[in-house]
C-alpha cells in the first residue's frame, strides 16, 4: 500500500526504496517493542508496589508492639522489612538489570533497523493504516496535526 503525498507528514510517509513486506516488518518490531514497554512498566509497578508495601510494614510493626506482640513485631520487622525479592537483589537492581540486558538493547536494535531501513522514520505501518481507515473531508479524521479537512 502506497499514501499519496497528501497522506502522513514526512516524518510519517515511506520512503520510495521501501516496499511492503519491510513496512510490515518494521510495524511487527514496533508492536513487539511496544509489548516490551508494557512490560517494563509492569517491572516498575512491582518496583514500587514492593517498596511502598516493605514501608508499609513499619505501621503494621508498630501495631504488632502496640497490641501486645512484640515477638511478632521483631519478626516482622527482621524477616521481611528490607529483604531481598530475590537472592542479592531488591526490586531496583531487577529493574536496572532488565534496562541493561534486555530494554536497552531491544529499544538501541529497533532505532538501528529503523535508521537502515525506513531512513529513521518510525510508525509506518501505523501511518499507512491510519490513511486506510480515516473518512477524507471529515474534520475528525484529518492526515496529519493541522491539516485541514480533506486532506
Amino acid at each position: 500500500m502506497h499514501i499519496p503525498q497528501d497522506g502522513p507528514d514526512a516524518a510519517h510517509r515511506r520512503p520510495e526504496n521501501v516496499d511492503d513486506a519491510t513496512v510490515e516488518a518494521l510495524g511487527a518490531l514496533s508492536k513487539a517493542l511496544e509489548t516490551t514497554e508494557r512490560a517494563r512498566g509492569r517491572l516498575y509497578d512491582f518496583h514500587q508496589l514492593t517498596g511502598t508495601a516493605d514501608l508499609q510494614l513499619d505501621h503494621a510493626v508498630a501495631l504488632l508492639r502496640e497490641a501486645g506482640h512484640p515477638e511478632w513485631a521483631e519478626k516482622v520487622r527482621t524477616g521481611i522489612i528490607g529483604r531481598n525479592v530475590i537472592p542479592g537483589h531488591w526490586t531496583f537492581q531487577i529493574v536496572e538489570a532488565y534496562d541493561r540486558t534486555y530494554y536497552e538493547a531491544f529499544r538501541d536494535l529497533n532505532r538501528a533497523v529503523v535508521e537502515e531501513l525506513a531512513a529513521g522514520r518510525d510508525h509506518l505501518y501505523e501511518a499507512e493504516m491510519k490513511e486506510a481507515r480515516r473518512t477524507s473531508g471529515d474534520p475528525h479524521h484529518t492526515a496529519r496535526p493541522g491539516a485541514t479537512p480533506g486532506m
